[in-house]
């Protein structure tokens, strides 16, 4: 396994893994130490105190002396036990131990027969042998200082060496983790660091286990999303500020031509000024209403609407501009009694916008129609045109913000591109539905769906 594939060459990332390498080695190496320290506490624990208080001190060999003298019923011969005995901890006992019966005679003197009468000495711990609850022999161990750290070297060394061939598959594992876990998790943070600075357009490569692979998947998601939404701020911004810059400027060059003496003070001059206020007016109205609807702080007072109605009281209002452009406006309801639970003030803004965008795109002597009909437990409003449609890979866009085609829908036209994106809002707020598409016969029909309950 090369460092290369261990550690990217990003160098934030690099850092982070490394790191969070330490910290997994780290976990590893504590769980060693802990099971490490376990083990030598009750080594210890046996060694310093081996006495018939410690449940610990249950020899082995005083099972074996036990059974003995239960075989023989006396110590006679009790010296053969020893080289019998294999287990090395054992053999380390025997050769520190003195066996002594219970008139005070040596039976076994550190691992061979002993003789003469035992006196007692310091450092020195007595376990009794017991056979049929009585005393037979007691067993005196050696437990001064130079004994102990025999014993503990005896038996920590073999603990010692165990501990490190442990550490090589921990650090194995950890080396196996970190290319499987780590590297990926390093990624996704430092990423996210990059983000947090400003770099909307980082992403993370997809790998790992399951549920990181959704980590990654889900942020770059998340990063995709912020970037369009940076980029549709920024492209707002811009918009707004080209629909401002054009009205202020007509009024500033109006107005300052009226003061430079250029233009009379009178109506003819200042009414193209005040049609200016209006179209301001409008679009800050229209921007606010779509501020309001995109942050659910507008409120809808819904109650059932008869759409068929609604819709001819629409064209009514629309009628007047259809003639003077010579445009036929039409209205087919299909069912009488559609009524959909909507706010009437808003669902008359929808029709109207969607009117309003027909008429605008509509050439001299086109056709504009309002179709209203039953659609199983919904009912749906439609506007179509004689208009030049839309290209079929923008029609996705004609609800955004301040869209207006290329040629066909552009700003000579008139509108500030933003009554599409008010339907929507209004719709979608409402619970509806709103689409579009080009008629085969040439021009766009936009459809709204709302529920009738």
């Amino acid at each position: 396994m090369s460092l290369k594939k261990l550690f990217p060459t990003d160098s934030s990332a690099r850092a982070i893994q490394t790191r969070l390498f330490l910290l997994l080695l780290r976990a590893f190496a504590s769980a060693v130490l802990l099971i490490l320290l376990f083990v030598l506490t009750v080594t210890a624990v046996f060694l310093i105190y081996p006495s018939n208080h410690n449940p610990l001190s249950r020899l082995p060999i005083l099972t074996r002396l036990e059974t003995f003298y239960l075989a023989r019923g006396s110590w006679q011969g009790v010296e053969l036990l020893i080289p019998i005995d294999r287990d090395p901890d054992s053999q380390y006992i025997w050769k520190h131990t003195i066996l002594v019966d219970a008139q005070g005679n040596i039976l076994l003197n550190r691992g061979a027969a002993g003789q003469g009468v035992f006196t007692a000495r310091k450092n020195e711990a007595s376990v009794a042998v017991m056979v049929n609850g009585n005393t037979a022999a007691t067993l005196f161990l050696d437990v001064s200082p130079q004994s102990q750290r025999e014993g503990m070297l005896n038996v920590f060394a073999p603990i010692v060496v165990i501990s490190f061939f442990m550490a090589l598959p921990t650090t194995l594992i950890g080396l196996l983790l970190m290319r499987r876990v780590v590297n990926p998790l390093a990624e996704v943070i430092a990423a996210a660091r990059a983000v947090a600075a400003g770099n909307l357009s980082t992403r993370v490569p997809v790998s790992g286990p399951d549920d990181l692979r959704v980590l990654s998947d889900s942020f770059n998601h998340m990063a995709a999303s912020l970037e369009q939404s940076d980029s549709e701020r920024r492209n707002m911004l811009a918009d707004i500020a080209h629909e401002l810059r054009t009205p202020l400027t007509v009024m500033r060059g109006r107005l300052e031509g009226i003061v430079d003496g250029v233009y009379p003070a009178t109506a003819e001059q200042i009414i193209p000024a005040l049609e200016e206020t209006y179209l301001l007016e409008r679009l800050v109205e229209d921007l606010r209403l779509l501020t309001l609807v995109e942050t659910r702080q507008l409120r809808f007072e819904r109650r059932e609407v008869n759409l068929g109605d609604l819709a001819a009281h629409v064209l009514d209002l629309f009628q007047a501009e259809a003639d003077e452009k010579k445009i036929n406006l039409a209205l087919d309801v299909s069912a009488p009694e559609a009524v959909a639970q909507v706010d009437p003030q808003r669902a008359k803004q929808i029709m109207g916008n969607l009117v309003s965008n027909a008429l605008r795109y509509t050439p001299e002597g086109g056709n504009v129609r309002l179709t209203v009909a039953s659609a199983g437990a919904n009912v749906e409003f439609s506007v179509s045109d004689d208009g030049p449609g839309v290209p079929p890979e923008h029609l996705s866009n004609i609800f955004n913000r301040f869209w207006r085609g290329e040629k066909s829908r552009s700003r000579a036209s008139g509108g500030a591109g933003l009554g599409l994106a008010i339907a929507r809002q209004l719709t979608e707020a409402q619970g509806g539905q709103i689409s579009a598409q080009n008629l085969p016969g040439g021009g766009l029909q936009v459809k709204v769906v709302f529920a009738t309950g």
